[in-house]
């Protein structure tokens, strides 16, 4: 097992490569760069994309330091030229990759263009909001997820399980973004009623400050509710069908048959035999869930209700054409889901032992 390990983590290198020079090269390509951003600013047009209309190649030129643009900007070429310094653009973007990959394999993320700290700090700063919603997302899935797919095992092919199907596949097929509009217009103030708060993590710091540590916790989930919700829905379909399957398959199994034949009582067959059994491929699946509710819903659901995590971070970073803001968040996000990914394979190894990867592979 630790040469399976060993591999695994030496993987991570390559994969991570890959997926950080995929990007890179993208950007060479999207119009709008940093500098372009910079001198729009500066001259008050607000919106670089505006001078987009005719879908020209202005932003790979920025990238690449052609001055075809400064013209009619009306600035100095050589104030373009010093951004371009400063940026680093004056570099190849060959040079300016492996720059930035030697930084980042030494966790040096560098600063961000246009917030003056670096990115470092501001990943630090937003993942806990981003965790948060993860775990309690994917908490929240496996608390309902697994009885009802328990209940649904033993009335298989009943009316409850034909309807709770049906609701389940619904569910399933409504975008997280949509669901998350819905929940703001019927329950956040948008139409109907105005229950819930429609954006942060907790209240204004004029009234946080105030709150007792019971009501900080109830002022915290009173916000966290409908993103929750939200980021939720769409794992219920998955971990209830993962569950009534498992069970299904070791109820029909022959020991199950044995228990009942010594008269063993139903519930004690199903609890204290299957359950076991069939949670295990459904407990060992937990960090492959909440890497896919972390990265499904963090960026969308974020940006809707307004929290202040990685993925709004890595929107407006992306808007802003903030490269190293960009970078650093996708470097920490394709970190995570893979360093995850090898610990939901050892979940598996540490629940059934009779798992063996290594033996697999020879």
């Amino acid at each position: 097992m630790t040469s399976y390990i060993l591999r695994r983590l030496l993987l991570i290198i390559p994969t991570l490569f890959g997926i950080m020079l995929i990007n890179f090269a993208l950007t060479q390509f999207v119009p709008g760069g940093p500098i372009e951003q910079i001198l729009a600013r500066m001259e008050g047009s607000g919106d670089v994309f505006e001078g987009f209309a005719g879908g020209g190649d202005a932003g790979s030129s920025a990238m690449q330091g052609d001055d075809r643009y400064m013209g009619s900007r009306g600035l100095p070429p050589e104030f373009i030229a010093d951004l371009e310094r400063q940026f680093g653009f004056d570099k190849p973007p060959l040079e300016r990759f492996l720059t930035m990959m030697w930084d980042y394999m030494r966790f040096d993320f560098g600063e961000s263009y246009f917030r003056s700290i670096s990115v470092l700090d501001l990943v630090k700063e937003k993942l806990p909001v981003s965790i948060s919603l993860g775990l309690w997302s994917t908490l929240i899935a496996y608390l309902v997820s697994i009885p009802l797919g328990i209940r649904k095992a033993v009335r298989d092919g009943s009316k409850f399980d034909t309807w709770t199907s049906a609701a389940i596949i619904v569910g399933y097929a409504i975008p997280g973004f949509l669901f998350a509009i819905l929940l703001l217009v019927l329950f956040a103030g948008g139409s109907y009623w105005q229950i819930f708060p429609s954006r942060g993590l907790t209240s204004g710091r004029d009234v946080w400050e105030t709150l007792s540590p019971l009501g900080k916790v109830a002022d915290y989930f009173w916000h966290i509710a409908l993103p929750v919700l939200a980021s939720t829905i769409a794992a219920f379909a998955t971990l209830t069908l993962l569950t009534k399957n498992s069970f299904l398959d070791e109820i029909r199994k022959q020991y199950v048959i044995t228990a009942r034949a010594k008269g063993l009582a139903e519930r004690q067959v199903l609890y204290g035999h299957v359950f076991r059994n069939a949670m295990l491929i459904v407990i060992a699946g937990f960090p492959a869930v909440f890497v896919s509710v972390f990265f499904g819903g963090s960026l969308i659901i974020e940006t809707i209700f307004s929290l202040d995590g990685l993925g709004r971070l890595g929107f407006e970073a992306a808007v802003a054409r903030d490269y190293p803001v960009i970078f650093g968040t996708l470097f920490v996000f394709g970190l995570i889901g893979l360093v995850v990914g090898l610990l939901s394979d050892l979940m598996y190894v540490w629940i059934d032992p009779r798992i063996d990867f290594e033996s697999r592979e020879t």
